[in-house]
């Protein structure tokens, strides 16, 4: 390899992961690396003092410009956007990095409450570790208007944390409870999984059938997934892992009807999303392998 290709190889990994804590989707975040990629090397690496904070400026800043024009596409998206998983793959281009917190489906869609420049700000310095000085370098302001962009980052995120910090065991134990019970549907059963202020969400973005707002409430869900249950003939669950937790895939026959994961506390699911939008499930599907997941019949 050439020294501007060893080089870009050294950092792909952690460029990848900004893109895809930015932008919620592989696709976008695979576009803007391939920028970053043909950008370096129309330069020549040896007369970049930092290399790497080159790369990873070029990267924050091409994918703060491609979600403010997601930001105002999304505006006009048919019901929730939900992100899109990385599969679990040990040669995903993300695989090298910690799969912590920040980059579960849930924290990805809390992300979402910010706007572009917060949560350029937040993920340089909370999630990737750059000092006040550096993220404000990377994203061209002042020290002060960046550290003032990360303290409001985290009170919008801290609004909308979830109560509750479960490990994937127990979203696992209720993974399980939620396909039992959609195989032997009763409705006593189904609203038992939930908690009373339990919320579902469901991205069709108007191409599969899907609700269109959250739904709210143990009662709501149940009656739902009852409906559902009864009407899903010949579909079959396969246990998987998204972004580093626990997930469902819906199948029928060898179609990826739904990808589904939740949150929860000890006991109940306190939210359930469920992925419905075909041209997602159809990326997810084609990088996985779910004949290699457990999978309840």
């Amino acid at each position: 390899m050439d020294a501007a290709t060893t080089l870009f190889e050294t950092h792909r990994a952690r460029l990848f992961g900004l893109a895809y804590r930015m932008l919620g989707t592989p696709a976008d975040a695979e576009d803007v690396v391939h920028e970053a990629w043909l950008r370096l090397h129309a330069q020549a690496p040896v007369a970049l003092d930092d290399p790497e904070a080159w790369l990873v400026t070029v990267t924050t800043r091409l994918a703060l410009d491609r979600l403010r024009r997601a930001k105002a596409e999304r505006e006009h998206y048919v019901g929730p956007w939900l992100p899109e998983p990385l599969a679990d793959e040990a040669d995903a281009p993300d695989a090298t990095l910690e799969r912590g917190e920040s980059l579960t489906l849930s924290f990805l869609l809390l992300l979402e409450r910010l706007s572009p420049e917060e949560r350029a700000a937040f993920l340089l310095h909370e999630v990737f570790d750059y000092s006040h000085a550096e993220a404000a370098a990377i994203l061209g302001i002042a020290e002060d208007a960046c550290r003032q962009r990360v303290h409001r980052a985290k009170a919008r995120l801290h609004e909308g944390r979830p109560r509750f910090q479960v490990d994937g065991a127990a979203q696992r134990r209720l993974l399980e409870r939620f396909v039992a019970a959609m195989a032997e549907p009763r409705l006593d059963t189904l609203r038992a999984l939930f908690a009373e202020d339990a919320v579902h969400v469901s991205d069709g973005g108007g191409v599969a059938r899907a609700t269109l707002h959250p739904l709210h409430g143990a009662d709501r869900l149940a009656r739902l997934y009852l409906q559902l249950a009864r009407n899903l003939a010949g579909v079959r669950y396969e246990f998987t892992t998204l972004n580093g937790a626990p997930a469902l895939f819906m199948l029928h026959g060898d179609s990826l009807a739904s990808a589904m994961w939740i949150e929860c506390d000890d006991e109940h699911i306190t939210a359930i999303h469920a992925l419905r939008h075909p041209e997602k499930l159809a990326r997810i599907h084609a990088v996985t392998n779910p004949a290699a997941s457990a999978s309840l019949h």
